[in-house]
Parts: structure tokens; C-alpha cells; sequence
């Protein structure tokens, strides 16, 4: 398979990626008036004039920890989902830094010029993520009182591994809430820490 570049006349008009190593790849256009969009046999068009609500959030998964996503719903079309990386192989996500960045960049660069009555989210949907900050905080915080008795007792190896893998736990975990943190933003402002750094 090989992966889209977009030519310079097309930066940050034309996105490509494959959501599945299987599956048909998404493409998506903008044009002065919407998104053009297509996937296998099925295609469609979404005006900007009907979009209602963009999110953008930071999506890991296991075989790419650096994946970012933007939803965008708009009226009479399905959910579009445009996301930072692409299938390379059956073990391997590619990173479209690049190329996502300025897509999405010139997405609300064009939705803030129609002035359309969009709601801008960033990060993951308020309930989930209070739910599962606190749980993670509760998680980190019942790992410290069991690590310190542990270090005091004179179980130095075991301890200073499983210091370890708190810390790298609580790094990796940690920024995903970071990231993700529940709000609002403007069209002419989207988050930084919601784009790939290329």
C-alpha cells in the first residue's frame, strides 16, 4: 500500500488515511463550500453551512500511541471521523503528522469563514473523563501507599521496578488525560495540544 502525500497544490485540502489494514481507505476534500468525502463505493458531501459540531481529542491506541482524531457531525450526513494515522502494514500505523495537521487547520479555517452555528469540543465527553480521571487517581494513589512500605521493609529491587512502572504508568496515562481534558474552543483557536507536532 502506499501512503498519500499530498502535492503542494493540494496541502491541507486533501486527506487520506486507511482506519483498518483491511479496509477501504477514507478520503476527504475541501472545496469553498464543504467536505467531500468517500470511502470504497460510498461517497457524499457535507456543505459547512450544515456542519453543528466539531470535537477534536488525542485517540492512542497500542500499535500507535501518538493518534489524534477530529468528529465532525453535520445535518443529513454520517459522523466523519478523520484520524492522524493510517494502516502501513499488519503491524504497523504510520503517523500523518503533516499532512493532518494542516487538513484540520484549513477545515476550521473554512468553517470559521462560513460563520455556521458549530459547537467546538475538544478532549473526551465530560462524564467519561471525570469518571476515569478519578478512578485513575484513585488507581495511582493506592500504587503509592503500597509502594512505600515496600521500600522502607528493605525490598529495594522489587520496589524501585514497581516505582518504575508507576512512573512510566502515570506518564502515559497521565497525558492522555492531559490532553483530553473536557472543553470548548474556537474556530480560529484549535488546540495545540490536540494537533501532531510533525
Amino acid at each position: 500500500m502506499t501512503t498519500f502525500v499530498p502535492s503542494a497544490s493540494e496541502e491541507g485540502l486533501v486527506y487520506t488515511y486507511r482506519p483498518s489494514l483491511m479496509g477501504a481507505p477514507w478520503q476527504f476534500k475541501l472545496d469553498e463550500l464543504g467536505i467531500a468525502w468517500s470511502v470504497g463505493g460510498h461517497s457524499g458531501r457535507v456543505a459547512f453551512r450544515d456542519v453543528r459540531r466539531v470535537r477534536m481529542s488525542y485517540k492512542p491506541v497500542s500499535m500507535q500511541p501518538t493518534r489524534f482524531l477530529t468528529e465532525l457531525w453535520a445535518d443529513g450526513a454520517p459522523k466523519l471521523e478523520i484520524v492522524s494515522s493510517t494502516w502501513k502494514s499488519m503491524i504497523q500505523q504510520e503517523r500523518l503528522d503533516d499532512a493532518y495537521s494542516a487538513f484540520i487547520r484549513e477545515l476550521h479555517r473554512r468553517l470559521a469563514r462560513t460563520a455556521a452555528p458549530v459547537r467546538y469540543e475538544c478532549g473526551t465527553a465530560p462524564f467519561k473523563y471525570w469518571v476515569g480521571f478519578a478512578m485513575f487517581v484513585v488507581l495511582m494513589v493506592g500504587f503509592a501507599i503500597l509502594a512505600i512500605p515496600a521500600l522502607q521493609s528493605g525490598f529495594q529491587a522489587g520496589a524501585l521496578t514497581a516505582v518504575m512502572f508507576f512512573i512510566l504508568f502515570g506518564w502515559q496515562v497521565g497525558r492522555f488525560f492531559l490532553r483530553n481534558r473536557p472543553g470548548v474552543y474556537r474556530a480560529d483557536a484549535p488546540p495545540e495540544a490536540l494537533l501532531p507536532k510533525g
